[in-house]
């Protein structure tokens, strides 16, 4: 096992901090520290935190640390800041309102930056949480960007994904757009103490029953629909059952009221977090959600190793072929296909690792 793998697996922090520092670089073994780290994966909870900026995920973050810490669970924070197109910096300025965490040695904060990634992640995001997860958390939160109606990409990473609203940040026509629906299994509206946090909350129950109908409609439901809407109204979703056991059936987003700034609603809001939890590893239909996430996240795996396994056997024929189309000499369409087909055929190995420009222009 590679020694800082071991460090890891012994909850060395210096150790962990180094090892998330490596696969978010993808520098050294980084791969062979995920690959002994695995193993020793899947025993915690991944919630991720997404919303409109300036909704209070990172306040909201904060609060649902210290709940977790009073049930004594260890906890790890992944939060997402934004790099700069101009600069690619990154101020990684989240964790600035996670300070009263700073010295408890159950809580690991790390900063990541997007580095021109899209979705709301990092690419070493899913990465950083594994690490985050061999080294003992039992709560994972996962805090991104900050979303607009379709840069979802922490549902495919996330158990459980919250999405925070906040009010006068939208209409009701910004409300039942579609990608928000998909995304949230638990929605908090933050600020509920402002004007317009009612008309928030109705706003979002539209959306869940329109949405569901939807759903049912065209027989495509993704874990929500509005069927089982009245079975868990008046703030039932998420609840256990009478018989002692999560509700089967698609899941229903519950809404939760949050004033994070004064730590109010917060309690409220994890009770129906759980519920979801419950229902994701309790019922046969969180199960079958269970799996297909874990699909799209192998999907995103593969993809990601098919383009750098691509880009590194292309070589100069990939430059090449984008020098022929700003000549207008061939088409984006007819290169990539050509560049496609040459590396399905091996044609990088019988040019001792390389295609050849003559392959593709």
């Amino acid at each position: 096992m590679h020694p800082l793998a071991e460090k890891v697996l012994a909850r060395d922090m210096r150790a962990t901090a180094r090892a998330c520092r490596l696969v978010d670089d993808r520098a050294g073994d980084h791969a062979a520290i995920l690959k002994d780290l695995f193993p020793h994966t899947g025993r915690a909870w991944i919630l991720g935190v997404t919303g409109n900026p300036g909704a209070g995920k990172s306040t909201l973050t904060d609060r649902l640390i210290g709940v977790f810490r009073k049930q004594g669970r260890r906890v790890a924070v992944v939060a997402v800041d934004p790099t700069s197109p101009f600069t690619g910096g990154a101020i990684l300025g989240d964790r600035i309102r996670m300070q009263a965490h700073f010295g408890d040695p159950d809580v690991f904060i790390r900063s990541l930056a997007t580095r021109g990634a899209l979705g709301g992640l990092s690419r070493s995001a899913a990465d950083i949480a594994r690490v985050l997860d061999a080294w003992g958390a039992d709560v994972v939160l996962v805090e991104t960007v900050g979303v607009g109606q379709d840069e979802l990409e922490i549902t495919r990473m996330a158990h459980t994904t919250l999405v925070v609203a906040a009010p006068g940040m939208g209409d009701e026509v910004q409300a039942i757009k579609a990608g928000i629906l998909e995304c949230a299994d638990v929605f908090a509206v933050n600020k509920a103490d402002r004007d317009g946090a009612d008309a928030a909350v109705r706003d979002l129950e539209l959306m869940i029953a329109l949405g569901g109908e939807v759903a049912q409609a065209s027989g495509r439901a993704r874990g929500h629909s509005a069927a089982a809407l009245h079975a868990r109204a008046a703030g039932a979703a998420g609840a256990v059952d009478p018989s002692g056991g999560p509700p089967e059936g698609p899941w229903v987003p519950a809404i939760t009221r949050t004033v994070a700034t004064r730590n109010e609603g917060v309690a409220a809001l994890v009770d129906r977090l759980e519920g979801h939890r419950a229902w994701l590893f309790g019922t046969e239909a969180g199960a079958a959600r269970r799996e297909e996430r874990l699909r799209e996240a192998m999907h995103v795996q593969l993809r990601d190793a098919l383009t750098d396994a691509a880009v590194a056997a292309l070589g100069p024929a990939l430059e090449a072929a984008v020098r022929a189309v700003a000549r207008r000499e061939v088409d984006p369409y007819t290169a990539s296909e050509r560049l496609v087909e040459a590396f399905r055929t091996g044609a990088a190995a019988a040019a001792g690792g390389a295609v050849t420009p003559d392959d593709v222009v």
